[in-house]
């Protein structure tokens, strides 16, 4: 697996951690629709979180949460918008970024509902 790939799982890792010790219930990861993939789907309090992780190993272009595009915005909400369709879902969909900094040490922030619709 290329260097990148490996970084990439270790934040979704991380984010899984955090998710889980604040609460969340994890209903799936690396949920796909055609091209299109949801990082973390997990339901917390009376909300259903799609979550899109975002993890460098260095900040030389900018902050992790900075990378998630209109244009992946726009995937995730079309991804979600098939996902509830598809299993009914009735609560409210939130879109949270979950940034993981792994250098010099390993930080995560939680943007909780990041982005609208």
């Amino acid at each position: 697996m290329a260097k990148h790939n490996e970084t990439g799982k270790t934040g979704e890792k991380k984010a899984v951690e955090l998710l889980k010790k604040k609460g969340y219930k994890i209903i799936s990861t690396n949920w796909r629709y055609k091209h299109l993939e949801i990082d973390i789907i997990a339901e917390h309090e009376d909300y259903l979180a799609i979550v899109e992780v975002k993890t460098r190993s260095r900040l030389d272009f900018g902050q992790p949460e900075s990378f998630v595009s209109r244009a992946k915005q726009q995937k995730l909400i079309k991804a979600a918008d098939y996902y509830g369709h598809t299993y009914s879902i009735k609560k409210d969909i939130l879109f949270d970024i979950i940034a993981v900094k792994m250098k010099p040490k390993i930080e995560i922030k939680h943007i909780v509902n990041a982005f609208y619709p």
